[in-house]
């Protein structure tokens, strides 16, 4: 009996024994997926607090740039203006890329000619017949009539191909609207999307700021001439002097800026977290409320990505 009752205890002690170390097992994987969770909790905080701080610095990035507009250093050669120009600016320990557009350096959908219009897609390398069409359908999507063009399209013909969108007979409200209008692909408005705008409320082109690919769409404008007035305005500007007017197409453009700019401003923080924030202004003149946000996003793209304006290539011959 003794020695049955000493097996029995020594059977029990074992069994005890191998609970514990599974227990124990049990509470070292339940530690280490708690420890695992939390680190990731932490970098997903961690990562969200980094983002919102480069968000908030590139909002700030925006309203340094508009008060560069509102109050302009006179004779400073170095002061930002809606050139298109990149500026570098360090705040809070991160840096911040910042790039103003005048609005009137690009082509306006509401208000260019029918000749702006035209040449702007010749330029990018679309056939004379088919821009010729483009312009009509773009002056039909924009009038407020149901007046065919002669190569442009009204409900039917949108119905006609499928479509129930058909033309607004209003102003572009978007830049991106552009893609709804009818014979426009994709290609071909990637290739326009950087020349365009809805805020410059007028037919002509503000040539001292304009990038070569815009300059490239005034009538009589050629490759040659453009190049040699970007040489001249680029030496005008070095001097501190103001650009000289472009020869060609003078009828569509001027000299005189414009009350609405594109404000790009990246910033990169020292984790190389980045964010891009994208706004368009338009500067009011009453010091009661000196500037209107006219549109305010953050698309996903880094600066190095940003097609600028004088880059844009057309990669084929559009009919």
């Amino acid at each position: 009996m003794l020695l049955s009752s000493r097996r029995t205890s020594i059977h029990c002690k074992g069994i005890a024994l191998v609970a514990v170390l599974w227990m124990l097992a049990l509470l070292a994987v339940i530690a280490g997926s708690l420890a695992f969770s939390t680190r990731t909790d932490l970098l997903i905080v961690g990562n969200a607090a980094s983002l919102a701080q480069a968000e908030a610095i590139a909002d700030g990035g925006v309203f340094k740039a508009i008060s560069e507009l509102l109050v302009p250093a006179q004779g400073d050669p170095n002061h930002w203006k809606g050139d298109g120009q990149y500026h570098e600016w360090q705040f809070s320990g991160a840096s911040v890329l910042i790039r103003i557009t005048d609005e009137s350096a690009r082509i306006d959908l509401n208000s260019a000619t029918e000749d702006l219009l035209r040449g702007m897609f010749v330029s990018l390398g679309v056939a004379e017949t088919g821009a010729g069409a483009l312009v009509d359908t773009i002056l039909d999507w924009r009038d407020a009539d149901d007046l065919r063009r002669t190569h442009g399209a009204e409900k039917g013909d949108y119905a006609a191909a499928g479509r129930t969108d058909g033309p607004a007979n209003t102003d572009f409200e978007t830049v991106e609207e552009l893609r709804q209008v009818l014979g426009m692909t994709e290609a071909l408005y990637r290739a326009v999307e950087p020349l365009v705008t809805i805020h410059g409320r007028q037919p002509w082109v503000n040539s001292t700021m304009a990038s070569r690919s815009v300059l490239l769409a005034l009538p009589g404008a050629t490759p040659e001439l453009v190049d040699a007035y970007l040489q001249q305005r680029q030496a005008a500007l070095a001097q501190g002097q103001p650009p000289p007017p472009f020869t060609a197409g003078q009828a569509i453009t001027a000299a005189s800026t414009g009350t609405a700019f594109s404000i790009q401003a990246e910033a990169v923080l020292e984790d190389n977290t980045r964010f891009l924030r994208e706004a368009v202004v338009r500067l009011t003149g009453d010091p009661r409320s000196p500037f209107v946000v006219l549109a305010w996003r953050a698309p996903v793209v880094a600066s190095e990505a940003i097609a600028l304006p004088d880059t844009v290539q057309p990669a084929q011959q559009y009919d």
